[in-house]
This record gives C-alpha cells, sequence and structure tokens, in this order.
C-alpha cells in the first residue's frame, strides 16, 4: 500500500488584465486531472490557485477605462468561475495577490531576505515619461533601431534585425504612452543578490535535486553557469505604481514578479484560515518534514526563468520550504501555428462552452497529448474530431450503449455473476488491478497520453469481445428462432450466453470509466449513476456493479458545426436529398429502384466525367461514417423497404429506410458494417422518419456491368462512428 501524501498544488497565476486564454485552460486541466487522479489514491490534496493582480500593465489598462484598478481586477475576477467550473478545473481556493495576506507574506519574505543580508540598494538610470510622470518599462519605449536604422522598434530589441540593446542606445525615443520624448533620470532600486555565493552554491543543488524535468534543469544551468552569470534582480518599482508597497521605503513598490509567486502562499493562507489547516505544515521547512506535506507546482515553459531560480532562492533565504516539484509545459498551438486571432487560430474557452462544446472532448484532448516533458501540444481541428468521437462515442460509451438494452430489457438489470461468466468461458482476460495500477502511475507522472493509449488499446480488446460473441445475434434468435423457442432448454442457454456477454461488457465499461474519470469527471458522475456504484477510487478496479439502471445518453459526438462555429467559420450546408443524382441515390424511399447507384464500368465512368466537377469543400460537406446494421427488418406495405436500425458509434442508434430488400435477406444483414451518410437532413416518410442513408452500387442500365444492388462495405478491423475521407 502507498504511503499516504498530503500535497499542495499550484498553477500559474493569470494576469488580471484580460480574460482567460486556451493556454491557461489546458494548464489547469492537466493539473486538475493530476490531483483527481492523487485523490482517488487516497491522497490528500489541497488545489489553490489565484489572479496575480499588479503591475503596471494593470494600472495603464485601469485608467485607460477610467477605472481604479481595484475594479479592473475585481471585473476579471469575476470571470474566472464561468471558465472554471465550465471546463470541471475544481480549485480548493482561488485568490488574489492583491490580498492582505500577499501584502503580509511579501513583506515578510522582504524584511527576512534583508535580515540576511541580500538585499542591497544601489542607484538606477532609467527612461522617464516626463508627461506622464512616471519611470518606463522597455515595453513602453518606442525609437529608431540603433543597428539597423528600422522605425519604430521597442526599447529593448529590433523585430527587424533581431538586435538586442538597452533603451537607452534607441535613437529617436519615445514614450508609447504620451508620445513625449523620455528623458534619463537615476532612482535608487532595491535588489535581491542573486549573484552572493550563498545563493549560487543553494541554486545549484536545488537544480541538481532531482525536482526538475531533466530538460528544465539542463535550462536553468545555462542561465546560472553562463558566460553573462546570474546576477543580482532588480525588486523595485518607483511610483506610481500597482502593487505592494516596500516597508520602510516610501514611493517604492515591490516589482510584480516577487509578489507573484507568494501569492501561491497568500491563497494558501486563507484556506487555511479558512478551513482550519496549519499553513505552516506546507510552508515551514522543518513542519513540512516532519508531517510529509509536498509543494507541487505546475507551470508553462515561458516562466521557467522566475520559478526555477528566483523564487526557491527567495524562499530559502526566508526561510521557507522550497517545492518538490514544478511541472512544466509547453505551448498549446492549433494546427502547428501559435495562436492568433487575425489567422482564425485562437480558441476561445469562453466560446468553446457558448457553441455548445461539452468541455470533456476538450479535456480527453488534451490528455492524450500531454506527456511529462515539455513539449507543445497541438490541437489540430480535424483531428480532435477523429479522435473524441472513435474514442470516446465509438470505443468507451458504446460499450454501455450496446450492452445495456439487453440487461434492462430480459434480465432487470440484473448482471450475471462473475461465476457464471468464467463458468461459460465468457471472461474478458485482464486483470483489472495491474491495469489500473499501471493508468494510475501513468497519471502520477504525468504521462496522460500513455495513460490514454492502455485504456483506449483494452477499450479496442472489449468491442473485439463484443463483435467476436455479437450479443443483438443471440437476442435475435431468442426472440425470433422457433427452434429455441420449442426447446426451452436451448433458449435458456442461450439467455444465460446472452445475459454473460452483456454483463462482460458492462463490467468492462465500469472498469474503463474508472480508468478516465481524472479525465471525464461529469461523464464518471454520469456513468456511477447508470452502474449503481458509489463515487469510484483506484481501489475500486477489482469490483464490479451488480445491476444497472435505464441507459441514457452519455456524450454525444463532435459535428463539424461545432468546429465551425468555434472558428466562426460559415456553417456547412446540410445536404439535400434532392440533389442526388443516378449515380447516388438515396435509399430512402419505396421508389427508388437501388439504394445508391455508383457504378465502376467505362460507360458509367464516362458519364460521370460529364457531370460538374465539385470542390473538396463540397466533398467534405458529406459525412461518410461507418455503420453496423444492429437490426434490419421488412416495411409493412412497402415492397423494396428494409429498416436498418444503424449504430454509428453515437449515443442512439439510428433509422434508415433502404430500397434494398430485392437483394437482401435481413436476417444476413445484423451484424455486418456498411457505409451511411449521416448529416443527410432527415426525411419524413409514411412508414417512419429516415435519418440517413446507407452507400450501395449497382450498374447502369445498357453498361453491361453485373445486375442487382451491393452494399458498400468498409474493410475489416473498421468500427461504427469512423469518418470515411
Amino acid at each position: 500500500m502507498k504511503p499516504h501524501r498530503r500535497i499542495f498544488v499550484t498553477t500559474a497565476l493569470p494576469y488580471a488584465n484580460g480574460s482567460f486564454h486556451i493556454g491557461h485552460i489546458m494548464e489547469y486541466i492537466q493539473a486538475d486531472i493530476w490531483v483527481r487522479s492523487m485523490r482517488m489514491a487516497g491522497h490528500e490534496v489541497h488545489f489553490i490557485g489565484a489572479d496575480d493582480a499588479h503591475g503596471a500593465p494593470i494600472m495603464l489598462k485601469a485608467e485607460a477605462e477610467g477605472i481604479t484598478p481595484e475594479a479592473l481586477v475585481a471585473r476579471i475576477a469575476a470571470e474566472r468561475p464561468r471558465y472554471l467550473r465550465g471546463f470541471h478545473i475544481a480549485f480548493d481556493n482561488w485568490h488574489s495577490t492583491h490580498s492582505p495576506e500577499n501584502t503580509e507574506l511579501s513583506q515578510g519574505v522582504y524584511r527576512r531576505l534583508k535580515a540576511a543580508g541580500l538585499i542591497d540598494s544601489k542607484p538606477v538610470e532609467q527612461f522617464f515619461d516626463p508627461a506622464k510622470g512616471m519611470f518606463l518599462a522597455d515595453r513602453y519605449i518606442k525609437g529608431t533601431c540603433p543597428s539597423c536604422g528600422a522605425a519604430d522598434q521597442y526599447g529593448d530589441a529590433c523585430e527587424q534585425c533581431s538586435s538586442v540593446y538597452a533603451p537607452t542606445d534607441l535613437k529617436n525615443p519615445y514614450s508609447t504612452l504620451t508620445g513625449a520624448t523620455p528623458v534619463l533620470r537615476t532612482s535608487d532600486h532595491f535588489f535581491f543578490r542573486l549573484s552572493d555565493p550563498r545563493c549560487l552554491a543553494f541554486l545549484r543543488q536545488w537544480i541538481d535535486s532531482g525536482r526538475l524535468q531533466p530538460q528544465v534543469a539542463n535550462k536553468a544551468r545555462e542561465w546560472l553557469d553562463g558566460e553573462q552569470g546570474l546576477g543580482d534582480w532588480d525588486i523595485s518599482r518607483d511610483a506610481p505604481y500597482f502593487g505592494i508597497e516596500i516597508p520602510d521605503a516610501p514611493g517604492k513598490y515591490f516589482y510584480v514578479w516577487l509578489d507573484a509567486p507568494v501569492g501561491y502562499f497568500a491563497s494558501l493562507l486563507q484556506y487555511c484560515r479558512r478551513t482550519g489547516l496549519a499553513f505552516e505544515d506546507f510552508t515551514d521547512p522543518a513542519r513540512a518534514k516532519a508531517v510529509g506535506t509536498e509543494m507541487v507546482h505546475f507551470i508553462g515553459k515561458d516562466i521557467i526563468y522566475f520559478h526555477t531560480l528566483f523564487w526557491p532562492a527567495m524562499l530559502e533565504f526566508s526561510g521557507y520550504r522550497v517545492p518538490d516539484a514544478i511541472n512544466v509545459h509547453g505551448f498549446i498551438t492549433v494546427s502547428g501555428e501559435k495562436m492568433s486571432k487575425s489567422r482564425g487560430t485562437g480558441i476561445s474557452p469562453l466560446r468553446y462552452l457558448d457553441v455548445g462544446m461539452n468541455p470533456e472532448w476538450l479535456r480527453y484532448y488534451i490528455a492524450a497529448k500531454l506527456n511529462a516533458n515539455v513539449e507543445d501540444v497541438d490541437f489540430n481541428p480535424d483531428d480532435f474530431v477523429a479522435r473524441v468521437n472513435a474514442d470516446l462515442v465509438g470505443k468507451y460509451v458504446n460499450i454501455a450503449s450496446r450492452a445495456a438494452p439487453f440487461l434492462t430489457r430480459l434480465f432487470g438489470g440484473r448482471l450475471a455473476t462473475p461465476e457464471a461468466i468464467a463458468a461459460a468461458g465468457l471472461g474478458l482476460a485482464v486483470d483489472p488491478v495491474a491495469l489500473a495500477a499501471q493508468v494510475e502511475a501513468d497519471f502520477e507522472s504525468r504521462e496522460f497520453g500513455r495513460a490514454i493509449r492502455t485504456v483506449m488499446a483494452h477499450a479496442d480488446r472489449v468491442n473485439q469481445y463484443v463483435d467476436q460473441h455479437k450479443p443483438w445475434e443471440i437476442a435475435r434468435s431468442i426472440e425470433r428462432d422457433p427452434a429455441l423457442a420449442a426447446d426451452p432448454v436451448a433458449r435458456q442457454a442461450a439467455l444465460d450466453r446472452l445475459h454473460a456477454v452483456c454483463s462482460e461488457c458492462v463490467a468492462a465499461f465500469h472498469l474503463i470509466t474508472l480508468l478516465l474519470k481524472p479525465v471525464l469527471p461529469a461523464l464518471a458522475s454520469a456513468a456511477e449513476g447508470f452502474l449503481q456504484v458509489s463515487e469510484l477510487t483506484w481501489a475500486d478496479a477489482a469490483r464490479r456493479p451488480q445491476a444497472i439502471g435505464e441507459y441514457s445518453h452519455l456524450m454525444t459526438r463532435v459535428e463539424a458545426k461545432h468546429i465551425d462555429a468555434l472558428f466562426d467559420l460559415p456553417a456547412a450546408a446540410p445536404a439535400e436529398p434532392a440533389a442526388h443524382t443516378q449515380k447516388k441515390k438515396p435509399a430512402m424511399n419505396d421508389k427508388t429502384p437501388t439504394a445508391a447507384a455508383a457504378s465502376a464500368t467505362a460507360p458509367a465512368i464516362a458519364a460521370a466525367s460529364e457531370a460538374a466537377t465539385i470542390s473538396i469543400d463540397d466533398f467534405t460537406k458529406v459525412e461518410l461514417r461507418v455503420a453496423r446494421i444492429v437490426r434490419a427488418e421488412a416495411v409493412e406495405g412497402a415492397d423494396k423497404l428494409l429498416r436498418l436500425t444503424l449504430d454509428i458509434g453515437a449515443e442512439a442508434p439510428r433509422n434508415v429506410f433502404a430500397g434494398i430488400k430485392s437483394a437482401y435477406d435481413p436476417a444476413r444483414l445484423e451484424g455486418r458494417l456498411t457505409v451511411m451518410v449521416a448529416n443527410l437532413a432527415p426525411r419524413k416518410m409514411k412508414f417512419g422518419l429516415s435519418e440517413g442513408m446507407v452507400l450501395a452500387a449497382s450498374a447502369e442500365p445498357g453498361s453491361g456491368g453485373p445486375a442487382g444492388i451491393f452494399l458498400l462495405a468498409p474493410d475489416s478491423g473498421a468500427t461504427p462512428g469512423m469518418r470515411i475521407k
């Protein structure tokens, strides 16, 4: 049994001058999955977040809007719950660096560093905007590049020639705030002496402690021991500035990067005071060691410098414990490109929710791509649709939807016992405890993609089991076979076989639900209700449900319209049945001589070449899916129609009328795969509603081709719901 752990977990603090972007959401999803998995293992985890609320950009934005910085920060903070709840991200506490707790702790850190002899004061010459009455950070200064002469370059680097320089090197400098020509002024600044031998020795030991990913540790060593070495850190700014005042230094404020990471502790302190936890258990080195607490950060690769050098040194020399792990991830891109609203490659988290996209689609997709390395995650729309639909709908929830109706209809929802399943030789060869341990270990080590691959490999085995034993065929024989009706013993044997197969499927669904619960908390909660079990933990891997409730839809598919809406693209026009020619006709009404004709003979090809060509965009409007024929039956009163019940990997099967009765015995169609147009507008017929069409081939009249109707079928290995492109 693993030892019980007590962990304080944080994510990087978002800057409070704007809404969450998709990079924030990716990081929070990663941390949330890790936290949920650790809690499922029985560990005590406290998940803490806060807004980074200080700095000149917030002050200037508030001023431009005619409000106070406090009002701006409060407005942004009011947005946060909608995003967090929307994506099922469950922080235990969310606070702000603009708080009494952060003022108390930041000033305390400064006093301790000063007492340790690690704070210096030295004069700094900077540009000053005489119209604005403030010193200017590099971002607020522009001018002519001293190297190439390009105009309107920022105060630290040239975008044209990539030269790096000091703001004072610019020619014709001006303030981007007022347009005024800045003047040089000198001001005393406070510095944290990172170049002190004590800091350097500590940081070398810290970097080599194994608490950082190898590539992160290498980068930190490069900064620490590079040619320029580690300089002292300017931790002060002059008024006007929105931040925390430096004790005994009127008009001086902490640079935002000093008080921002202290905000982790400030939010924890507020949380501890609210819940009765001991703050020192998580922050004092001796207490933390004695009671066995841990501190774990999740951050992006753009803030490694602050978190691997400044932050641990601040903590060490102000008497606080240092992090046990800093887990760094890469950026998120869209189709291989950096986020750009103008290019249509940005993803707005709020828009994602507003257009009705399931937040757990994104949680799953991100999890499937994350690992323990510092790698970028790419959001590819086509891959997103295919992966979510194939894995979550086609492989996972499809297992329950294929088995549950038989259990509720024929067995009152009761599952067969493991002994009965084993006696029938119908058990799945899997060790659930070993499988759960493997997936749990991958989640703990942040190898989320590997965990997902393991789970989906098992889902494939379960679906192969379903295809092998064909419960729909067993059920059909029980309901329709006269021989079974006349032989009670044989009928009972068939019932027992059906009961065992469907029970094993539901037990497998139970296990997969457990394995995916950290990623899909809402779906798992709904599945727990259907399975009539309590909240699942890793310890439940060997347990099986005893009975199920009525099955209802657990997840729908991603549709092209969702992606169009997410990126604000023109929605694809629905396919219209009337637009089909003799080459491909809808198998939808009793007057249609063939289901859908497409000849491979030379005359047919010649005829096709005379038809108007279409663009790839026209073709992609037609959504072709692999479908399994769950049931086929003649339609009373129709000479040519069969009613097909089709499984296309969705929650509910599709009902399609096809004019193929002359070519196929309904009993021989059940269980086979075919191809259907999934986005055809439903058509009301006198026999019922037809929700698509299946595709078939037939020879053109006079072409010399073989007579008959031939249903299209995908190659072996295809599964219901797969997109045909």
